[in-house]
């Protein structure tokens, strides 16, 4: 590998690490469109901190955007508190509202230089490691890798330090307000960390990569475990994978790097919703049908013993009209059977059902369940 794509990646890592741990906690609190919302609208503090300044690297700029990011969330909250707009349509509401008048001033007023919305809204990843910072005369590599790494550190010192209030602030409001915790401050202070991380994201990745990976590894990782931890640590080796493996999927076939990574995060998404221990799609779907078959096979027995020893349980209690009695096609009745047999409940005797002593004790404690 050449420095430049060693560079890439470490870059598209720090990314991936920093957006996934604030947008932990804005899945937990059924938030994802949030993130959205403020790395759309602080394009508005970016330009109006750009038009004070004149200088695209001022650090007044991410004060400025991560401001901006904390007016959409208030301006969001205080429309969802008036009753008449619920949250997510006050969300469409605020943003695009923001973000529209970043747009304007953009193009009417920095046409010329490179704070363009192209640039804002999709980013470049490949153009990283060629604006370089350089101190006392010495090239100390890209400006991106120390934007983004001091960011990370910045989100890994924030949920460390509160991370049990942040913990009981998203799973419990109410209580975090009585024991003293101020869940509305630490709320302002995540959206706050969100915008910064988003702002700090931009020149590399652009926003709609910042989503992704904000949200995609978080909501992976959501399927996949159980204790806030494990999430938290999950999500950011999730973005991480999905950083790394779309950047040689663009690489591999010539195509947009932020969108290749984009691409990969939700196909991580994809295997877990798929494929993910008891919430999977699949496992549900097996589970359901094994349940399905395991509720049969109680019903075949309670059938046959309701009718053992009646004159008429040569008639009911043969396989051909078990489709016609319970209601079941002849393709599951014989599966039903089938697995009732393997678990030794019901023999069978040319066409007829007889219950051995295991399945009619298991009729019995189907009844009394």
């Amino acid at each position: 590998m050449t420095a430049p794509q060693i560079e890439i990646q470490v870059i598209a890592v720090l990314v991936a690490v920093s957006c996934a741990l604030p947008g932990t906690f804005l899945v937990l609190r059924r938030m994802a469109m949030m993130s959205d919302a403020i790395s759309h609208s602080i394009l508005l503090g970016i330009v109006l901190a750009f038009f004070v300044t004149r200088d695209l690297t001022s650090p007044f700029l991410v004060a400025a955007a991560a401001l901006t990011g904390v007016l959409t969330v208030t301006l969001v909250e205080l429309l969802n508190r008036t009753g008449l707009v619920r949250e997510d349509a006050a969300i469409g509401l605020t943003f695009p509202a923001l973000f529209s008048a970043g747009v304007i001033l953009v193009a009417r007023y920095a046409g010329s230089i490179h704070l363009d919305t192209d640039a804002v809204l999709l980013g470049e990843l490949a153009f990283a490691p060629f604006n370089r910072l350089v101190v006392l005369g010495y090239d100390i590599g890209p400006r991106a890798l120390y934007m983004m790494a001091g960011i990370t550190a910045l989100n890994i010192l924030f949920v460390a330090v509160f991370f049990k209030e942040l913990k009981l602030a998203t799973f419990d409001p109410g209580l975090a307000a009585v024991l003293g915790f101020s869940p509305g401050v630490l709320h302002y202070a995540s959206m706050a960390l969100v915008s910064l991380t988003a702002v700090g994201s931009f020149d590399a990745v652009g926003s709609i990569l910042v989503v992704a990976l904000m949200i995609a590894p978080p909501a992976t990782a959501y399927l996949l475990v159980d204790r806030l931890s494990t999430m938290l640590l999950l999500s950011a080796l999730l973005g991480a994978a999905g950083a790394v493996s779309g950047y040689w999927v663009a690489h591999a076939l010539d195509a947009s790097i932020a969108g290749s990574m984009a691409s990969m995060s939700g196909l991580l998404f994809a295997a877990a919703y798929l494929a993910a221990p008891g919430r999977g799609l699949i496992p549900i779907t097996l589970r359901r049908s094994r349940q399905r078959l395991e509720f049969a096979q109680r019903m075949l027995l309670v059938h046959l013993y309701n009718h053992e020893g009646l004159p008429d349980a040569g008639r009911e209690n043969r396989v051909e009209h078990l489709h016609e009695h319970l209601k079941w096609d002849r393709s599951f009745a014989e599966r039903v059977v089938g697995a009732a047999r393997d678990r030794r409940l019901v023999e069978r005797r040319d066409s007829l059902l007889i219950l051995t002593d295991a399945g009619r004790e298991a009729a019995r404690d189907a009844m009394v369940g």
